[in-house]
């Protein structure tokens, strides 16, 4: 008979975890119940009580939870062989509480209806179309690069500070909210990230804490990328959980801002997806369409390339291909490669919606 309540909840990982993957197969039923239902109310629940705060509360309790599961496995090291049986319910009882919590608090956003289908989109797009709209965007990307550095050679360096820059991108999503009623995003709950060194060795750039819906960002990246990066988080906190989808959200928030700057960083940012997706499609096309994107935008760019390989590691690989399985366990089969399908989201809004 079992009588400690450790026992129960070890042994209740295996039915959680096959709700977990029923659930999954019906996205109506999450989109509905789940991502427009509970999950919101959780989410402003999580982000009033905790977005006031100036630090990441989350990346303390990330901190304090490394060093307890240090201090347990060290304390309990000698009980593994004098009561494994022990030990192995201590250890699941933790995993199903974070499991449960994760799923419950964020995770089963993971399986809801793809944004296509949400925002009336088609999911595929030809070459040409792809040509087109990458056109329209180094047109208008140009256009904005100038119009801030009054010099097409120079690169953009956004002159607020990294606080300034939540603030303006939480406006950027006011402006979209009235194209998109359901990307309302309120309150804010985004912060630097207490672990940007390390974070940045990890090659990341944000984050979410699933258990605290706090949005993180790494205050080392390139100015230029912050908007981007902020906004992308911020869409991960509406429920957006691919990384894809929050990516083209991203997007959309930034370009829909008023401020000229944010506005540069979003549309940058759809630009290189876009001549990525031709570069792996036609390497010719794209060497001839890259020579109308102003210097200055290249820079930018380039910028961002030097920043990452300044911070490569021998551990870096390890941490994506990790970041890789877990996209893949949750319902991204194309783990970090499925990030090209925003290239697919853009050229069909941008078709719908020109520059």
């Amino acid at each position: 008979m079992l009588k400690n309540p450790k026992t129960y909840l070890a042994f209740s990982l295996l039915p959680v975890y096959f709700l977990v993957r029923f659930l999954s197969n019906y996205p109506e039923i999450i989109e509905h119940y789940y991502s427009n239902g509970i999950y919101p109310i959780i989410s402003k629940i999580l982000r009033y009580g905790l977005g006031w705060i100036p630090f990441s509360f989350g990346d303390l309790v990330y901190a304090f939870g490394i060093i307890y599961i240090v201090r347990w496995l060290i304390v309990n090291r000698k009980g593994f062989f004098r009561n494994t049986q022990e030990w192995l319910i201590d250890i699941l009882s933790a995993v199903t509480l974070l499991y449960f919590a994760f799923h419950l608090f964020w995770g089963m956003n993971y399986y809801r209806l793809p944004l296509h289908q949400n925002l009336n989109l088609e999911a595929d797009y030809t070459t040409e179309q792809l040509i087109s709209v990458t056109q329209e965007l180094i047109q208008k990307t140009n256009s904005l690069q100038l119009g801030i550095t009054k010099n097409d050679t120079i690169k953009v360096d956004i002159p607020y500070s990294k606080s300034e820059i939540f603030k303006r991108s939480e406006s950027g999503y006011k402006n979209l909210e009235e194209q998109y009623p359901h990307l309302e995003y309120h309150p804010r709950s985004i912060k630097k990230s207490l672990f940007s060194v390390p974070l940045t060795y990890m090659g990341f750039s944000g984050y979410l804490n699933p258990l605290t819906n706090e949005a993180q960002v790494d205050y080392l990246i390139p100015s230029y990328k912050f908007p981007t990066t902020s906004a992308h988080e911020m869409a991960h906190q509406l429920g957006y959980a691919a990384e894809n989808e929050a990516n083209f959200i991203g997007c959309l928030a930034t370009i829909n801002n008023d401020d000229i700057y944010m506005k540069y960083s979003g549309y940058a940012f759809g630009l290189r997806h876009c001549l990525n997706e031709i570069y792996r499609r036609d390497p010719e096309q794209y060497e001839n369409i890259v020579e109308t994107v102003n210097i200055g935008i290249l820079k930018n760019y380039e910028e961002t390339r030097v920043f990452w390989e300044s911070y490569q590691n021998p551990l870096e690989p390890l941490f994506k291909m990790s970041y890789n399985s877990y996209l893949e366990a949750n319902n991204q089969k194309g783990g970090m490669e499925s990030y090209s399908y925003v290239v697919a989201l853009l050229v069909n809004y941008f078709q719908k919606n020109p520059v």
